[in-house]
C-alpha cells in the first residue's frame, strides 16, 4: 500500500485500464488531476480550444482503433456541461468515452458556488453512468467501475465528476495489484444460431444487415466469411459502412432515406428475409416500419436486450455480441456449406450485382460551380483504397455516403445519430492521434466546417495533419433542402459580401466567410478549387502541405449555390432531384465503371 492523492490514484487506474492519450482543457477545479498526470508523464495530453472539441476528439480517438477508450477533461460547470453533446454523440453511437469533470468542495455542491453545477444529474440521460464521486477512498473502484462498464454490454460513455478537495485527499492505494474487472459481453449459444439459419435457409431472397456493432466488436472478417459462405448478399448501415468492402460481390448498397445507394434500396424491397446483426433499425435507415418490414422476416442479433423489439418485433430476437454471434455463425455455416446442405444462392446474388452495376446516380456532371457529385467522383479517383473518411452530418455527408467508397472497417468515421455540428474537425483530430500514419480525409460543408473552426489550431500545435475537403455552397444546405416542404428558403443562408474579400475574388467576394484566412490564421493551409479538372493537383498539393508541414490542409471547393441530394420520405418513394445515370462513364466509380480523372 502506498499512500497518495486520490488524483494520483485515478491516473494510476487509467494507466493500468490502457489509457495512453487525453484530451482536454485544465482549469482550477481539475488542477489536482493535471498535477498528476504531469507527475506521472505516462498519459499524452492534447490541449483542445473547446471542451466538447475535446469530447469530439476523445470520440475520433475511441473510433478509429478496436480497444480504444478516449478520454477528455475538464474543469467545473461549463467544462462538464460543453461535454454534454460529446457524450451525447458517444452514447447514440455505442462509443466508450470517459469524461471527467472538476467540482466545487464538498462543502460548496448544492449552494451555487461559482462553476458549480450539478453534472451528475444533467449528464445521466446520455452515459451509461454519472457519478460525483463525494469520498476520497471510492476513487479507485469508481475508475475501475467506470472502464468496465465502457466495455460490457452495449459499449458507452462514462462521466467521472471529481469535486477538488476528493482529488486533493490522501488516500491508501495499492496500484501493484490493481487488475481491471473481467468485462461482460452476453454470447449466442448454438441451438440460438442453428434456429436462425434455418430461418435463413428457408428464405429465398435473403439478406444480412450489419450494424456498427460489428465494427465495435472488431468482426468485420468473420461477417464476410459468414457471408460468402451462405452466399447471402450484405446491406450495411451507415455505422457499419466499411463492415464488407464496397467491391466485394456481396455488398449489396446502402439502404434508407437518405445515406444509401438506389440499388441498396431496391434490393431491400425485393427481399424476403434479413438478418440484422448488431444494428439498430434506425429510422433513417428504415423509413417507415411498415414499408421496410412488409413482406419479410427478421431475425435480430443485438448484444442489449432492450434492443430487441425496440423499433418493432422480429420473427426471432437473439441477445448477443455481435463477434460471439458471428463466430458461431460461420461455424455453423461452413459446416453446413461442407456437407452440402446449404441454398444455392449465386441467382439472388447475381439480382443484386446487376442493381449495383445499372442503378446508378449520375456524377459526371462538368458545370462550373462544381456539383457536389463531381466533387466525389473526383475524390474516388484520387484518393486511394485505404483512404479513412470523417464526417458528421448535412448534405456533404448524405452526398459522401452515396458517391464515396469505403473499405476497410473503421474507415468511415461519422456520428450517426446524434449528428452534431462542429464534429468533423475534432473528431478528425482525435482519429490522426490514434493512428499517425492513416490515410485520413475529413469532409465538411462550410457550416459544419465554421461550428468548431478553432480546432484546427490544435492540428497545427500538435502536428495532426490531415486533408479537410470543404464543400462551400454558403448554405444550410441540408435545412434549406428540407424547407422545400414549406414553400421557404429562410434563415438558412450563409452569404454576404465580405468587404475584406479581395477585389478579384469572383465569386467567394459574395460567399461570406474566407476560409482561406481563416485556415491559414490558426495555423494551417488552404488550397481553394473552383473546377473538377483542378481537384488532382490540390490533392497532390495538399498531400506534399501536409507532409511537409505535419498540419491540417484544407481544400475548400467552391460548389453551386443550389443542389437537391436524393432523399424521400420511404425506401420507395426517394426523389432523385437530378439525372440519373445513363451508362456506366455517367456515373463513374472504383466499382462500377472505368476510373476517369
Amino acid at each position: 500500500m502506498a499512500k497518495m492523492t486520490a488524483a494520483q490514484a485515478a491516473v494510476l487506474v487509467m494507466e493500468k485500464e490502457g489509457v495512453t492519450q487525453a484530451f482536454g482543457v485544465p482549469g482550477a477545479a481539475i488542477n489536482p488531476l493535471y498535477a498528476a498526470l504531469r507527475t506521472h508523464g505516462t498519459i499524452a495530453h492534447i490541449l483542445a480550444r473547446h471542451v466538447e472539441g475535446a469530447s469530439h476528439m476523445a470520440e475520433g480517438y475511441t473510433r478509429a482503433v478496436a480497444g480504444n477508450i478516449g478520454v477528455c477533461i475538464g474543469t467545473s460547470g461549463p467544462a462538464g456541461t460543453d461535454m454534454i453533446t460529446g457524450l451525447y454523440s458517444a452514447w447514440a453511437d455505442s462509443i466508450p468515452i470517459l469524461c471527467i469533470t472538476g467540482q466545487a468542495p464538498r462543502a460548496r455542491l448544492y449552494k451555487e458556488d461559482f462553476q458549480a453545477v450539478d453534472i451528475e444529474t444533467i449528464s445521466k440521460p446520455v452515459t451509461k453512468w454519472s457519478v460525483t464521486v463525494r469520498e476520497p477512498g471510492q476513487v479507485p473502484q469508481v475508475f475501475q467501475q467506470a472502464f468496465h462498464l465502457m466495455r460490457s454490454g452495449r459499449p458507452g460513455p462514462v462521466l467521472i465528476d471529481l469535486p477538488f478537495d476528493v482529488q486533493m485527499a490522501q488516500i491508501e492505494f495499492d496500484i501493484d495489484t490493481y487488475e481491471p474487472l473481467p468485462v461482460y459481453k452476453p454470447a449466442a449459444t448454438r441451438a440460438q444460431i442453428e434456429k436462425a439459419i434455418a430461418m435463413l435457409n428457408a428464405a429465398q431472397r435473403p439478406l444480412i444487415v450489419a450494424g456498427g456493432g460489428i465494427v465495435n466488436a472488431d468482426a468485420s472478417d468473420l461477417l464476410v466469411r459468414f457471408a460468402e459462405a451462405t452466399g447471402v448478399p450484405v446491406i450495411p448501415t451507415l455505422m457499419g459502412w466499411g463492415t464488407i468492402a464496397d467491391d466485394h460481390p456481396l455488398m449489396a448498397g446502402m439502404c434508407g432515406l437518405q445515406t444509401s445507394h438506389r440499388y441498396g434500396n431496391a434490393t431491400m424491397l425485393a427481399s424476403d428475409f434479413v438478418l440484422g446483426i448488431g444494428n439498430r433499425w434506425a429510422n433513417r435507415h428504415t423509413g417507415s416500419v411498415d414499408v421496410y418490414t412488409k413482406g419479410r422476416t427478421f431475425v435480430h442479433v443485438d448484444i442489449e436486450p432492450t434492443q430487441i423489439g425496440r423499433v418493432f418485433t422480429p420473427d426471432y430476437g437473439i441477445v448477443s455480441d455481435a463477434r460471439a454471434a458471428l463466430a458461431l455463425f460461420v461455424e455453423v455455416a461452413e459446416a453446413m456449406r461442407a456437407a452440402g446442405r446449404l441454398p444455392e444462392r449465386s441467382a439472388w446474388a447475381g439480382e443484386c450485382r446487376e442493381r449495383k452495376r445499372t442503378m446508378l446516380r449520375k456524377t459526371n456532371f462538368d458545370t462550373v460551380p462544381m456539383k457536389p457529385q463531381r466533387v466525389y467522383q473526383c475524390m474516388n479517383n484520387n484518393f486511394e483504397r485505404d483512404t479513412c473518411y470523417v464526417s458528421t452530418i448535412g448534405l456533404s455527408q448524405i452526398a459522401a455516403a452515396q458517391f464515396l467508397h469505403v473499405y476497410q472497417p473503421r474507415h468511415w468515421i461519422n456520428c450517426g445519430q446524434a449528428g452534431p455540428l462542429g464534429w468533423t474537425i475534432p473528431a478528425a483530430l482525435g482519429v490522426r492521434a490514434a493512428d499517425p500514419t492513416r490515410k485520413l480525409v475529413a469532409l465538411s460543408g462550410d457550416y459544419d466546417f465554421q461550428f468548431m473552426i478553432e480546432e484546427l489550431a490544435v492540428g497545427a500545435q500538435f502536428k495532426l495533419p490531415y486533408i479537410h475537403i470543404v464543400v462551400n455552397n454558403s448554405y444550410l444546405g441540408l435545412i434549406r433542402q428540407a424547407q422545400r416542404g414549406f414553400d421557404m428558403d429562410y434563415c438558412v443562408q450563409l452569404a454576404f459580401e465580405n468587404i475584406n474579400a479581395a477585389p478579384d475574388a469572383g465569386v467567394e467576394k459574395n460567399y461570406g466567410v474566407d476560409h482561406m484566412k481563416v485556415v491559414e490564421g490558426l495555423g494551417c493551409k488552404a488550397i481553394r478549387v473552383h473546377r473538377q479538372e483542378e481537384m488532382q493537383p490540390a490533392i497532390r498539393r495538399a498531400e506534399a502541405l501536409m507532409a511537409e508541414h505535419q498540419v491540417p490542409v484544407v481544400i475548400e471547393v467552391m460548389l453551386e449555390r443550389v443542389t437537391n441530394i436524393a432523399m424521400g420520405t420511404e425506401i420507395d418513394a426517394i426523389n432523385e432531384f437530378e439525372p440519373l445515370a445513363e451508362d456506366a462513364a455517367d456515373a463513374p466509380t472504383a466499382i462500377a465503371a472505368a476510373m476517369l480523372d
